[in-house]
């Protein structure tokens, strides 16, 4: 004998666990036709947005071929020839990232890219390009030749001075390693992948001449039929 009361036959039955609940808030907020549309605005063939996915690519290679290099180790890419061409690969991957970063992030400024209840997905976008400055300042400094050793102690001198200098120890090497490959990629990777769900949950901003951003906001199917009722 169940108890409980049982649904109506024919009713639609609504799950009441969490992960129930989870996936009907992501199907109102991101459906597929929002995650992956098939069409986009024609002010999106644009290239401010083809260096954003130019900063994607160059952050996968990056990340990629940091990979491989903690495999390896420090020997195997100072000495091997392999192991050299991904240090030069990882080298060379985190430049075209900060370059194509630089370049969207100031070409969505001039945007004004928080237009129409965007402003969530320009704060992701600073903070992830405040978060690669940390990425790629540990990296710097674990280097361990004369210019990376001067840096670290004249940023010491900065962290000792605003009182954090006993938490981040820029001199010390095995903190900053492990901050390189661990917490500072992944935080990375999560403001990435956020900024990019916002992006397609409200849509790209169009060009400041051309239409009302708060009109060109794009809705999930369910907001629509609220505004509409």
């Amino acid at each position: 004998m169940s108890h409980g009361t049982q649904a109506p036959a024919g009713a639609d039955f609504e799950p009441t666990t969490w992960t129930g609940a989870a996936r009907r808030k992501w199907m109102r907020t991101l459906p597929p036709e929002k995650l992956l549309p098939e069409t986009q605005p024609s002010y999106v063939a644009s290239w401010i947005y083809v260096f954003g996915m130019l900063t994607l690519v160059a952050m996968i290679i990056a990340i990629a071929s940091g990979v491989v290099l903690t495999l390896g180790g420090v020997q195997w890419f100072h000495e091997s020839s392999v192991g050299k061409f991904m240090n030069s690969l990882h080298y060379w991957s985190v430049q075209l990232f900060f370059l194509f970063m630089v370049v969207h992030l100031w070409g969505k400024y001039w945007m004004a890219a928080w237009r129409g209840k965007r402003a969530l997905t320009w704060a992701t976008g600073v903070l992830a390009f405040l978060t690669a400055v940390g990425v790629g300042f540990t990296g710097y400094v674990i280097t361990t030749n004369f210019n990376a050793q001067w840096i670290a102690f004249e940023a010491k001198d900065v962290m000792n001075a605003i009182g954090v200098g006993s938490v981040f120890n820029v001199t010390n090497l095995g903190q900053m390693v492990t901050f390189h490959v661990a917490p500072l990629p992944i935080a990375l990777v999560v403001i990435v992948g956020m900024h990019v769900l916002l992006v397609r949950k409200r849509g790209v901003v169009p060009p400041l001449e051309a239409i009302d951003p708060d009109a060109a906001t794009v809705v999930a199917p369910a907001e629509s039929a609220e505004v509409a009722s």
